[in-house]
């Protein structure tokens, strides 16, 4: 196995350094057929799933009802009786004859004939779980009102005391009504880091294996230092991911307001994009550094997974911790140490703040701690690679590449 390590000044300034090899990441990976077909896989996928979220959102538990003219006089019964159901119903107006072709030709869920104070249900073939709970509180409803009748009473004054009366509530905390769609949208927010840090955190690693095994990182070094040569490829490679990151939540933005999926002010939607962005640089400088350390430890890509794996839990980890957290308990005291922990952050943080319930100070405390940690690990994570990266043949030990040259 060969020792050769490099130290040298190099022919470039550190910045020139830098810029060159990223500009060598940016020009091969964005032409690259494989982030040009995952880029539209997704946006395709977040398309999909915001034009299907509007579609149930208009769609959902919504039944159709005739009425004849004999029974049109329980059309504000039956809506009554939707709503004390949790159902939406569409009443219309039809002849006995023109009623019955529309429920066998699917038009209307339901027709009621007879009379309105015996009405019968005409359906195609059973009815659906909403219809039934409404047409039985209607029952219970219109039996009620015969008692009260046959004791003398008024039905309509009774019914109206009953529809005005409740009990007061005393909220100890607001009610957020955007909660479910700001969960959703820092589910996306989170999936979305998720997966481009998973894709382009992994090709880094990739990328300097395959340098290695090929012996281009040795006439890459005789023009930049190693350091230059990690710097620019964890940049140029952030860069691409940035690009799809910033694609994303434009598609997902924009669609979602033009659609009516989310009901969320702008505001908000935008502010969860523009957060999600900041988080993804965050996370992907702090796992990309310790993937290409990890990668210059081995020659082989079939060496590769013993080294990547356990850097790639730490991704994986957070992010389920994440999931199945933050939405049950968002201002729990479990989800409020572990966003502030750095390895957690870039994963939990983006979601908090989608739910509105991260304090300014947390997301400060929050950055602090991630950036002085991306600093520790590019000084650790350099001083790896420098002492890896031209070692060939067996794989090297962590050990080993963090002693002094």
């Amino acid at each position: 196995m060969s020792n050769a390590q490099y130290d040298g000044p190099g022919a470039l300034s550190a910045i020139g350094g830098v810029r060159l090899i990223a500009r060598r990441e940016l020009a091969t990976r964005l032409r690259a057929k494989s982030f040009l077909i995952s880029t539209a896989i997704i946006v395709v996928f977040i398309c999909g799933y915001l034009i299907l979220m509007n579609f149930i959102q208009n769609s959902s538990s919504s039944s159709t009802i005739g009425l004849t003219h004999q029974t049109s006089a329980l059309a504000t019964p039956v809506t009554s009786a939707a709503e004390a159901a949790g159902q939406k119903v569409d009443i219309r107006t039809v002849s006995e004859q023109a009623g019955r072709k529309q429920v066998a030709d699917g038009k209307l869920d339901a027709l009621l004939v007879g009379t309105a104070d015996a009405p019968k249900v005409v359906v195609k073939k059973t009815l659906s779980a909403g219809l039934t709970s409404t047409f039985h509180v209607l029952a219970q409803q219109q039996a009620f009102s015969q008692q009260i009748d046959q004791l003398g009473g008024d039905p309509s004054k009774v019914q109206q005391a009953m529809s005005t009366a409740q009990l007061p509530v005393q909220r100890l905390q607001s009610v957020d009504k955007y909660q479910v769609q700001r969960i959703v949208l820092g589910v996306i927010a989170v999936v979305l880091i998720y997966m481009s840090l998973m894709i382009n955190g992994q090709a880094v690693a990739a990328g300097v294996i395959e340098e290695k095994s090929s012996r281009v990182v040795e006439l890459l070094l005789a023009t930049v230092r190693p350091w230059q040569l990690m710097a620019g490829k964890v940049l140029g490679i952030a860069v691409v991911g940035l690009v799809q990151m910033v694609i994303f939540a434009a598609v997902g933005v924009g669609l979602g307001l033009a659609t009516g999926a989310f009901a969320i002010p702008a505001g908000l939607i935008t502010g969860a994009a523009l957060w999600a962005i900041v988080w993804y640089v965050i996370g992907f400088a702090m796992y990309a550094v310790m993937l290409a350390a990890a990668g210059a430890l081995v020659s082989r890509q079939e060496d590769a997974n013993a080294v990547v794996t356990p850097v790639i839990m730490l991704i994986v980890v957070p992010a389920v911790i994440g999931w199945s957290l933050i939405p049950a308990n968002p201002d729990g005291m479990a989800g409020r140490v572990l966003s502030l922990i750095p390895l957690f952050s870039p994963m939990i943080m983006p979601m908090r703040i989608s739910l509105g319930v991260a304090a300014p100070w947390e997301i400060a405390v929050s950055l602090v701690l991630s950036v002085a940690l991306v600093v520790a690990l590019v000084a650790l994570a350099g001083r790896v690679y420098r002492n890896a990266v031209l070692r060939t043949g067996a794989r090297v030990r962590l050990v080993d590449a963090l002693r002094a040259a």
